[in-house]
């Protein structure tokens, strides 16, 4: 994604913004993406890293934050209202079966994301922003 890539030092020092999923919303394509330009970018960049199974609208791509969508892809955040904590480290039943597949299903995906990284230097950024989620669980 070329306006991420030149977001990039900029995004060096991001103050994290971790999600209940253990994203890093501070550093996330989809939480960034402000225009209908960089929002089609990142639509293509998420089908050919294999997060969609085609192209999606702007508006479905488009992401503020925890509780935007209806939907959960980890079913994390209505669980976290289920069980009334805000974290999942904060619940006695940390780290439960949908934790435990949180991190493998996102383990899965990490190699089609490399694949479709135009550079290290993104592929690096993205790791930080998708594939540090049991670091940013603790």
């Amino acid at each position: 994604m070329k306006w991420y890539i030149n977001k990039l030092n900029e995004l060096e020092n991001a103050a994290p913004i971790i999600s209940v999923c253990g994203d890093d919303c501070a550093v996330c394509p989809r939480y960034l993406a402000q225009t209908e330009e960089e929002l089609h970018e990142t639509a293509v960049f998420w089908y050919q890293a294999g997060w969609r199974d085609r192209v999606v609208s702007n508006e479905e791509i488009r992401c503020t934050g925890c509780g935007c969508r209806p939907t959960c892809s980890f079913m994390l955040l209505p669980c976290t209202r289920e069980h009334h904590v805000s974290a999942c480290r904060e619940c006695d039943q940390f780290e439960c079966e949908k934790v435990q597949s949180t991190y493998a299903r996102s383990e899965e995906k990490k190699r089609q994301c490399q694949q479709a990284c135009e550079s290290p230097e993104e592929f690096r950024m993205l790791c930080r922003a998708f594939y540090e989620k049991e670091k940013n669980m603790q």
